[in-house]
C-alpha cells in the first residue's frame, strides 16, 4: 500500500501527444437519453442471486450475479461499446477501490459522515454501498444502462443495506439516519441533467468564487471507469461539473493499462495533469503478478 505518492508524469513543458488519438476506434451509436432510475423500477423479470465478498477487516458485501443473456440478450461479454459497458460484471478494480477506502478511514485521511457521494460506473455499487455504511449523507450510483441499475444495482444495494434501512426506518420519525440512496442513468457527455449536485458547466476549479461551498458532490468514486481514451474527455468534464469546490476528492481505481483499447491510469493522468486544475496522490498499487499492475489514485483540486 503506498499512500502520498505525488504524480508528475510530464514535465511542464514536455508535450502531450497521441494519448487521445481516438481515430482507430469505431463510432459508436447514440447513447441512451439520461434518466433517474427510481428504486420502484427494480426489474423482477431477472433474476439476481448474491454471494459474499469478503474484504478487510472483517467487512463482508454481497455481490449479485446476473446474466447478460437474460438482460440484454447478448452472449456473456464484458462489453459491447455504446451498447452494453461491462455492468453486469464484478472487476478487480472495484474490490481494490474499497480496499483502499478503508485504509484511508482508518488512518484518518478520508470521512465519509455526512458527506454526498457519487459513484460513476457503477455496476454492483460496492464502493457507494461501502460509503453509506460508513455514514453518507446521501449516494448516488450512475451507470451507463438503465437496465444494470434495474436488474443488478437496486437490487444488490437492497441486499446490502436492507438491514441498515430497517433499523433506520424502525427509528423515531424525527430521526434523519436514513440517508439518500437514488440511481442515474445515462452517457457522461449528458448525465450531469439528471444529477442533482451537478452543475449544467464545467465549474473553474481554479477560484472558489461563483459557486456555493455545499454544491457538488463531496466525494466521488469510480472504478474501471477509464479504459476507452475516447470517453476519458467526458468523464473528466462530467468529474469538474459535479465535484464540490473547495474540498471535493475523486478516488478513482483502475488499471495502469488496458491493453487492446489503449486507456489506462496513464493516459487519463495525463490530461488531468495538463489541465492543470487537480492534483493526483496515488494511494494504492496492486501488483501481484497474475494479473495486469491495478492501482488506486486519488485526486483533489
Amino acid at each position: 500500500m503506498a499512500t502520498n505518492s505525488t504524480f508528475q508524469l510530464f514535465s511542464s513543458s514536455s508535450a502531450v501527444s497521441g494519448f487521445f488519438d481516438s481515430s482507430t476506434e469505431p463510432p459508436l451509436p447514440p447513447p441512451p437519453p439520461p434518466v433517474e432510475v427510481l428504486s420502484s423500477e427494480v426489474s423482477l423479470n431477472v433474476k439476481c442471486s448474491v454471494e459474499p465478498v469478503n474484504l478487510e477487516d472483517g467487512l463482508t458485501l454481497l455481490k449479485g450475479r446476473v446474466s447478460t443473456k437474460d438482460v440484454f440478450g447478448l452472449p456473456n461479454s464484458d462489453l459491447v461499446p455504446g451498447v452494453y459497458e461491462g455492468g453486469l460484471k464484478l472487476w478487480e478494480g472495484s474490490l481494490d477501490l474499497i480496499k483502499a477506502l478503508q485504509a484511508e478511514v482508518r488512518n484518518g485521511y478520508l470521512s465519509f459522515s455526512g458527506k454526498r457521494v457519487l459513484e460513476l460506473g457503477c455496476g454492483h455499487g460496492l464502493p457507494g454501498i461501502f460509503a453509506f455504511l460508513e455514514g453518507a449523507s446521501a449516494v448516488h450510483f450512475q451507470d451507463f444502462n438503465a437496465e444494470v441499475l434495474q436488474c443488478l444495482t437496486i437490487p444488490n444495494v437492497n441486499a446490502n443495506l436492507s438491514e441498515k434501512l430497517s433499523s433506520s426506518t424502525s427509528e423515531d420519525a424525527s430521526s434523519d439516519t436514513e440517508g439518500e440512496l437514488r440511481f442515474f442513468a445515462g452517457d457522461w457527455s449528458e448525465v450531469h441533467q439528471c444529477l442533482p449536485h451537478a452543475n449544467k458547466k464545467e465549474k473553474d476549479l481554479s477560484c472558489s468564487s461563483g459557486h456555493s461551498p455545499h454544491s457538488g458532490y463531496d466525494i466521488v468514486l469510480m472504478a474501471e471507469t477509464i479504459y476507452s481514451i475516447s470517453a476519458q474527455h467526458n468523464l473528466y468534464s462530467l468529474i469538474k461539473k459535479c465535484l464540490s469546490h473547495p474540498g471535493g476528492v475523486v478516488y478513482m481505481a483502475a488499471k495502469k493499462h488496458y491493453f487492446g483499447v489503449g486507456g489506462g491510469t496513464r493516459q487519463f493522468l495525463s490530461m488531468v495533469e495538463k489541465d492543470g486544475a487537480m492534483a493526483a496522490s496515488l494511494v494504492a498499487e496492486v501488483a501481484d503478478g497474475s494479473s495486469n499492475v491495478r492501482e488506486v489514485w486519488k485526486l483533489s483540486i
